[in-house]
């Protein structure tokens, strides 16, 4: 059998009509099949775009806010992506996606968790976002109140896991000085340098936290 060379492969592409995008993929095929077609093998066979991206995704049931959400997602999806993309819980921020800046921090059972490095199928307990901190009658959480009260924000997009954060941090027992906020609230960055305010906050909301 006569091996086809490279321009005799692409002939019966280019006589059907083309565009910029089928040619592109056409070509890349082509190339792609270049090495067995030099050594006279038989090319194994180019899979439908659908079959080869095809994933198999997993339901179930994650409690948030106090609700329970029935999710149906890749299971591959972070707990950050399943809240913004999936539940229009866009509260928690995507900023580095790498567990570095904070933004995304959520509490499950009352702990501070990088949402974005926790996969959603994962999840063992009671999320708790942002949004879920004022109560049905719209009052707000007194960490809330205490960022407005400080002035402890300006751009705003790391407010929200900065406010979970603090919450867990005097739940932690980490609030007693300055210097133990500021430890113990560097995982979470503010690139506004609203820190001082961030601490004058969590010192006006324990008082109120811990009666």
């Amino acid at each position: 059998m006569t091996t086809p060379t490279l321009r005799e492969a692409l002939l019966p592409r280019l006589a059907r009509g083309f565009s910029r995008r089928s040619l592109l993929t056409s070509t890349a095929s082509v190339v792609a099949l270049a090495p067995a077609v030099a050594l006279g093998q038989t090319p194994p066979p180019v899979l439908p775009r659908q079959q080869a991206d095809a994933r198999t995704t997993v339901s179930f049931d994650l409690t948030i806010n106090n609700q329970t959400r029935h999710l149906t997602i890749d299971p591959r999806t972070t707990l950050l992506d399943a809240l913004r993309e999936h539940l229009g819980l866009t509260g928690a921020k995507k900023g580095c996606d790498h567990g570095q800046c904070g933004a995304c921090t959520v509490l499950i059972d009352d702990k501070r968790v990088l949402s974005c490095l926790t996969l959603a199928v994962a999840v063992r307990g009671k999320v708790t976002t942002i949004e879920g901190l004022a109560d049905a009658a719209g009052n707000l959480h007194p960490m809330q109140q205490a960022f407005i009260d400080q002035d402890a924000f300006q751009c705003g997009y790391c407010t929200p896991g900065q406010i979970l954060s603090a919450i867990a941090c005097i739940s932690e027992g980490h609030a007693g000085s300055d210097a133990d906020i500021r430890e113990y609230m560097s995982g979470n960055l503010c690139r506004c340098a609203a820190y001082p305010h961030i601490v004058q906050a969590v010192n006006q909301a324990k008082g109120e936290m811990r009666s």
